[in-house]
């Protein structure tokens, strides 16, 4: 079965289309990666995650098709325009959501039957719902969503992302995962001064 992934960093990547070879060698289907990730901030940091994902590609021998907004102004405007009104602490639900919408758009244009996303490895996102969605979105494009569970090669996939000299972020990427990571090392000191 073909697949088309959207791939929201090099690191992740890595992991699982690694995986993703050893489970699909019965099936001998064809991946495809889609850079889409409008939420990214600062613009720096979009560059620095797409020019990983793009060596990536380069590197694994994988097609990759970038996102129309991304020659735009990397859509930043946009997400913030879609978050603006609605409830802040369901803002990764609607990530995940926007992405994964404009993910399997692009696979019915292109004539595959299935779509996923990287998000699925890591830890620090929300598993059930990221399957949830897409597993709506499948049925609203007449697609399957493929969620396969490879978490626990997350570290793994950090080192070998690491031997390719591929970037590794710091925070999942909006503009309030990174207000969350400087919160959190900003506070963490104190915390461990009262214990």
């Amino acid at each position: 079965m073909d697949i088309l992934a959207h791939i929201c960093c090099g690191p992740c990547a890595v992991v699982f289309t690694s995986n993703f070879e050893a489970l699909d060698k019965e099936q001998n289907g064809s991946l495809s990666l889609l850079w889409h990730n409008p939420n990214i901030h600062p613009y720096t940091e979009y560059r620095a995650r797409f020019k990983s994902a793009e060596a990536f590609a380069v590197a694994s021998g994988l097609p990759l098709t970038v996102s129309a907004s991304s020659g735009e102004g990397y859509g930043l405007r946009g997400f913030l325009r879609d978050v603006h009104g609605k409830t802040i602490d369901n803002r990764c639900e609607h990530c995940y959501h926007s992405r994964l919408e404009y993910t399997a758009q692009q696979a019915v244009a292109a004539g595959i039957g299935a779509f996923t996303t990287t998000l699925l490895v890591s830890p620090y996102q929300n598993f059930d719902a990221i399957k949830r969605i897409g597993t709506t979105l499948a049925l609203q494009h007449g697609l399957e969503f493929v969620a396969p569970d490879f978490r626990a090669a997350y570290r793994e996939g950090l080192t070998l992302a690491a031997d390719m000299g591929l970037y590794r972020q710091k925070y999942c990427g909006c503009i309030f995962s990174e207000e969350e990571r400087y919160l959190n090392i900003m506070i963490r000191p104190q915390n461990h001064a009262q214990n």
